[in-house]
């Protein structure tokens, strides 16, 4: 049988929880197994160091520290936006979530932290960054 090692193509199902049970992601929502190549990057650290040894059929359900998958949350990725770069159709509120588009034009979720007169704080740290992410996964293929 073989085992997947870095370099190989696969093809896994998954189901992402929080330690509440909240399930953040799953290969089911997008309709087909997630593939990708061991080691590339491609996905966090510790989904990638899972996969290693496993063989095709194989599940596993693993939890992952936030070191090994988003990180710790930064401080200098908290920033103040002034009203007149906000949308402005709709009430801006804590907790809500804005589409950001970033100096080199990539869009990334951002959170509005706190309500200002002047505009908002935004935190553009990963929604799931300080978080322990569990997965189920199962190998469907390698290649």
């Amino acid at each position: 049988m073989m085992a997947v090692k870095k370099g190989d193509k696969v093809k896994v199902n998954y189901t992402g929880t929080l330690d509440d049970g909240t399930v953040f992601d799953s290969s089911e929502k997008h309709g087909q197994p997630l593939e990708f190549e061991v080691g590339s990057k491609q996905v966090i650290p510790g989904f990638d160091d899972a996969l290693i040894g496993m063989e095709i059929g194989q599940e596993k359900e693993i939890s992952i520290k936030p070191e090994q998958a988003y990180g710790q949350p930064n401080p200098q990725l908290v920033t103040e936006v002034p009203k007149d770069k906000l949308p402005q159709d709709k009430e801006l509120k804590p907790g809500m979530m804005l589409l950001v588009t970033l100096p080199n034009g990539a869009q990334t979720p951002a959170k509005i932290v706190e309500v200002l007169d002047t505009g908002v704080k935004l935190d553009l740290n990963h929604p799931l960054t300080g978080k322990a992410l569990n997965f189920k996964i199962k190998l469907e293929s390698i290649s």
